[in-house]
């Protein structure tokens, strides 16, 4: 990439990271995330999107990085707004066959973040029929058996299987991408690769059918003006295992970076109104997305390594671990 290089696309993530640091009290979780009137997507889902954001950047840029330090701080805000896990316990009382909770709290157990009597609970749950034959679209269902192998539920591998059931797996007819088989197909290839840390996880068949049909696709998104949905295409752009070359998306990034607010926000599309302030429900995803899109496509570029993990998605050498929930992200 030469005319657009790393360092500029490491100036959206500054930019987006700022932002997220100014709004931390925005994802806060307030005291309806444990009633029943409580809207999840406006409580839990931000704050484990920020968790999750914060863990993949910091395994993706080195220690030294000040992007790895602000992403390790608001990492640790998230877990002290779950009272360092004590919340999941309360949540697995209240909604025993509830995915979402061990879905975020999966997040943390791969930052070495973990509870011990919440996995306990949650172990118990997994191993009814209830939990099992769960109904779920293929998508998410490959995320909850992702979510718990991070954290220490065995289970039979169903990955394979599921992944065929997916929009992606089907390696399904290039011109039906719309935007909901765009955002199963990015969380897909999320679920596959730890969230762009294992790229080998991306079958063949799928890798090459990605290579082939993502640059078009990216540029329809981008005409549209969809920059949330864009940054995730671009995140899978750079979490293949042989990416596509990434000098091919000078353009998309140029034109992330202008849609990209001065505070560092950048809007989920472009109807939101130009100069106007943010509003954080319809920014927080697409500004948490630049940043991340910008991390992975930074690492590719310059070919730094993710940090060694145990094969649970925890940190080898780095975080310090505590199964009682005491494991503090360096």
């Amino acid at each position: 990439m030469t005319a657009l290089g790393a360092d500029e696309i490491r100036e959206v993530g500054t930019a987006a990271f700022a932002w997220l640091a100014a709004h931390r009290g925005d994802f806060a979780l307030g005291e309806d995330a444990l009633t029943a009137e409580g809207q999840v997507d406006a409580t839990w889902k931000p704050l484990g999107e920020l968790a999750q954001t914060c863990h993949s950047v910091r395994t993706h840029l080195p220690p030294s990085d000040p992007l790895h330090v602000c992403a390790s701080d608001l990492l640790r805000f998230a877990w002290q707004q779950t009272g360092r896990g004590e919340l999941f316990v309360r949540l697995q009382r209240l909604e025993p066959f509830a995915t979402y909770p061990l879905e975020v709290y999966s997040v943390f157990a791969a930052a070495g973040l973990r509870h011990s009597g919440y996995e306990a609970a949650a172990a118990t749950t997994a191993r009814t029929r209830g939990w099992r034959f769960t109904e779920q679209e293929p998508t998410r269902q490959l995320g909850v058996l992702k979510a718990e192998r991070r954290s220490g539920i065995d289970r039979t591998d169903e990955s394979e299987p599921v992944l065929r059931r997916t929009w992606l797996g089907g390696l399904p007819e290039p011109w039906t991408f719309e935007r909901s088989s765009g955002y199963a197909l990015t969380h897909v290839v999320f679920h596959l690769t730890d969230w762009g840390r294992e790229p080998a996880g991306v079958p063949a068949d799928l890798a090459a059918y990605l290579n082939h049909w993502l640059p078009s696709w990216l540029d329809s998104c981008l005409d549209a003006g969809m920059w949330d949905l864009s940054c995730e295409l671009l995140v899978v752009a750079a979490s293949l295992p042989d990416p596509p070359a990434l000098a091919a998306f000078q353009d998309a990034w140029r034109r992330i970076a202008r849609a990209q607010h001065e505070s560092g926000a950048l809007p989920q599309d472009s109807r939101e109104i130009a100069g106007a302030e943010a509003d954080f429900l319809h920014c927080y995803h697409s500004t948490l997305m630049a940043a991340f899109a910008a991390a992975q496509t930074v690492k590719r570029l310059t070919g730094d390594a993710d940090e060694p993990t145990d094969g649970h998605g925890s940190r080898v050498g780095g975080t310090r671990t505590s199964r009682s929930g005491q494991g503090v992200p360096g």
